[in-house]
């Protein structure tokens, strides 16, 4: 289902949101008071534009309720985010997800509404947009450009099928690594065999490739 972003601030961290929001086929608007940023990632992005978002007036006038979530990645200017949190939450918006650059910043953030608070040290701009399009993903590690490892909770259309069933390497070249079991207090079983088989609320931690992993629920 494609959904509509908006990614306010241009830095490393918001720009890695935006394209890969982009590349995965969803609307997404970036916001920047860098004009020469605007410039650079407006052929990467749905729309690009330049503005103080520091001002109401200018997020009034982007709409924010119109977007399914918000993505607040300012930079090192913490009164700005801040300020910026404030005005967000105040002109309605969905969903919020803010970059802190400390504990501080981010105790700061909850305290005025924000949805999700992340750090650039322990959350990768491309982790944060999967998990922002697929909330069924738990967790990723990304082991390079095109592999990862996942863990989601098992699709429904899974569910009573054995991995033999499944035959998940076969078709999509994904290797199913462990499967927890949430109605057994999340135990592990490590290296299943094919004759296991998902059950209700399984969660399924796998490798393959980025786009093969998508089968298993980041559309």
């Amino acid at each position: 289902m494609k959904k509509s972003f908006l990614v306010i601030g241009a830095g490393r961290f918001g720009t890695s949101v935006a394209r890969t929001l982009f590349k995965l086929g969803h609307d997404v608007m970036v916001v920047d008071d860098d004009e020469s940023i605007i410039q650079h990632i407006s052929g990467e992005v749905t729309n690009a534009l330049v503005a103080d978002v520091s001002k109401e007036s200018s997020l009034r006038a982007l709409g924010i309720r119109d977007f399914d979530a918000v993505v607040l990645a300012i930079g090192f200017d913490i009164q700005a985010s801040i300020m910026a949190a404030i005005l967000l939450t105040e002109l309605g918006a969905q969903h919020v997800v803010a970059k802190a650059q400390n504990d501080l910043h981010g105790k700061v953030l909850t305290k005025v509404g924000i949805s999700k608070v992340v750090y650039p040290e322990r959350d990768t701009g491309q982790k944060l947009a999967l998990s922002l399009i697929s909330p069924s993903i738990i967790d990723l590690i990304e082991l390079s450009a095109d592999y990862s490892i996942v863990e989601v909770e098992a699709p429904k259309d899974m569910v009573g099928k054995s991995l033999m069933d499944l035959n998940l390497r076969a078709r999509f070249e994904i290797t199913v690594i462990a499967l927890r079991r949430r109605n057994n207090g999340c135990h592990p079983i490590i290296a299943p065999i094919a004759s296991d088989t998902i059950e209700a609320n399984d969660l399924i931690v796998a490798i393959g490739q980025n786009k093969s992993l998508k089968k298993l629920g980041w559309s």
